[in-house]
């Protein structure tokens, strides 16, 4: 085993936000929460007269969503996936929904995003942060357990539950979109609690309820792959998720060749995938999906990248490349603009 240093660094999306002052009362009362949970520090913000109600309720789905998706949670239904040998499992409909969306994704990628990777995510020490270099046989043998064109979810309508069974040797991981999942039910408790006006960011992953308290736009701010302190330009979003992936998140760098080494692996290699892209934002409706595609389209690359988006639409995306251009969607010529002068900036049809 080889041995390593680590430089792990989490993903933030710099919110520039035009916050009103802290009041009393009224709708322009502003409270926040920070909640720890998936392994980030999470910031839940909440205006008006049920500011309070609405930050409890989101902040206890999270906690929740944080225990049902822990692979390593001997108590959760991911880790009861993960060791049923092949037989049933009952499960949650935040993780029906999750497993939907990633068919969908896993079909349209050609199998290039594949949740039941988490063999190899272990294998490269990214869950006990035991940074290892794997050789050819070790990876494809972790490889030989991608399975979830295999796995198999079935509804029992009558209850409202699911069940899902895969291969015996399948583990599965919903950490690409697990985020997106619980800022999307989290905003949607908010909004249950009587909240119109708020946002969650969940490392990396924001979600917006409706719009500021004085009806404009929010001002997200993507950070900039090559200096992490800072950001390179802003998207003035209504309501919608805004969640970047990207090399710089998680990543090691191996001591003896000096060789860096991040999370989101190839299917086809077992690598770290190899592109000329270091971050990829996608802006959604959808706060699980834009997670999901955030990921997948950086495994995907560039090309590859925007074909998905002409192809299938629904979302804009803004691509950082190794040569420091941005590439924007054309739905994002009057929403983006770039700040930092070290990028270029081009829209794409």
């Amino acid at each position: 085993m080889k041995h390593t240093r680590t430089s792990s660094k989490l993903i933030c999306l710099l919110l520039c936000l035009m916050l009103l002052p802290l009041s009393g009362c009224g709708e322009d009362k502003m409270l926040q929460a920070e909640v720890f949970a998936m392994d980030t520090n999470m910031t839940v913000t909440a205006y008006g007269k049920n500011a309070q109600s609405g930050i409890n309720s989101a902040v206890k789905v999270i906690k929740a969503l944080d225990v049902m998706l822990d692979p390593e949670l001997e108590t959760s239904m991911v880790y009861a996936m993960n060791h049923a040998q092949g037989a049933s499992v009952v499960v949650s409909g935040q993780i029906a929904d999750m497993i939907n969306i990633s068919k969908e994704i896993y079909s349209n990628t050609n199998g290039m995003y594949d949740p039941t990777v988490y063999p190899l995510i272990k294998l490269w020490g990214f869950v006990d942060k035991k940074y290892y270099v794997p050789n050819y046989a070790e990876l494809e043998a972790e490889r030989s357990k991608l399975c979830f064109g295999e796995l198999q979810l079935s509804s029992f309508p009558s209850s409202g539950t699911y069940s899902v069974s895969m291969p015996y040797y399948g583990q599965i991981t919903f950490a690409s979109l697990a985020k997106g999942c619980a800022a999307e039910n989290a905003i949607d408790a908010m909004r249950h609690a009587g909240v119109t006006s708020g946002i969650v960011s969940l490392g990396g992953n924001i979600q917006t309820l409706g719009r500021k308290p004085d009806g404009s736009n929010w001002n997200v701010a993507v950070q900039d792959p090559n200096n992490t302190s800072s950001y390179l330009g802003v998207i003035s979003v209504g309501e919608t998720a805004v969640v970047t992936s990207g090399s710089y998140q998680n990543f090691f760098t191996d001591i003896s060749t000096g060789s860096t080494y991040h999370h989101l692996l190839s299917t086809t290699t077992g690598l770290p995938a190899n592109n000329t892209l270091t971050s990829v934002t996608v802006i959604c409706e959808d706060g699980t999906m834009a997670d999901a595609l955030s990921s997948a389209l950086f495994i995907v690359g560039q090309n590859n990248a925007l074909k998905y988006w002409r192809s299938h639409g629904g979302f804009e995306m803004i691509m950082v490349t190794t040569s420091n251009d941005v590439i924007c969607t054309s739905g994002l010529i009057e929403q983006f603009t770039l700040t930092n002068t070290n990028y270029s900036l081009k829209f794409t049809e």
